[in-house]
């Protein structure tokens, strides 16, 4: 029987995949290049082959969860109302979080740090956000500073969904929590002219 390939895309595949699943389901320290290898069904050759090392095939992971998310937010049409907007990014990273959940622990559940910044490259998956928020504020609809309110109101869903990932929100109890966190952040970010019809209305499409 030969050696297994080292440089297929298919076994290549099959290690994202596999280092996924092993990030979000173990300690960060357990999950080794040769555990890795073993999970996959290859040599650890193949790793290092494809990868550099096992730094390199995290960053694989995270770039395929990066540019999932991305796309899932990129997807949302904008629209004439803003804070329609902003609730409509929160429940396409909430329906991303909920049908890539390994992905999603990998990106945020402590394998790679956070750091929120100014900067927002072409890719990042808070641009769409910073987006939508720009036109609120510029419309006197939300009033703060763009990073800082994002940042808000990605804790505040971050929390929301990791919750319900672990099981301890779910059902309708999910939806109602999802729906009246994201309101109550926003009204916290409103200008006083909007947050009563805030508090009163349904961002929900």
């Amino acid at each position: 029987m030969g050696r297994p390939r080292t440089n297929d895309t298919t076994v290549k595949e099959r290690l994202v995949e596999c280092t996924t699943e092993l990030l979000a389901t173990r300690p960060q320290e357990s999950v080794t290049v040769r555990a890795v290898a073993a999970a996959a069904g290859t040599s650890t050759a193949a790793v290092y082959s494809l990868f550099g090392d096992k730094e390199g095939l995290i960053a694989a992971v995270r770039d395929r969860a990066v540019a999932g998310l991305f796309q899932a937010v990129t997807a949302v049409p904008a629209s004439q109302n803003a804070l329609t907007d902003i609730y409509a990014l929160a429940a396409a990273y909430r329906r991303w979080g909920r049908e890539h959940s390994y992905l999603y622990a990998t990106l945020f559940g402590g394998v790679q740090s956070f750091e929120p910044s100014g900067t927002v490259g072409t890719g990042d998956p808070v641009r769409p956000l910073i987006a939508a928020i720009d036109r609120a504020v510029a419309a006197s609809v939300l009033e703060g500073e763009a990073t800082s309110i994002a940042v808000s109101l990605w804790v505040t869903l971050h929390g929301v969904v990791t919750l319900e990932l672990a099981g301890a929100l779910v059902g309708p109890t999910a939806d109602v929590t999802f729906r009246s966190t994201i309101h109550a952040a926003l009204r916290g970010w409103s200008t006083p002219a909007v947050f009563v019809s805030l508090r009163n209305g349904d961002l929900a499409p």
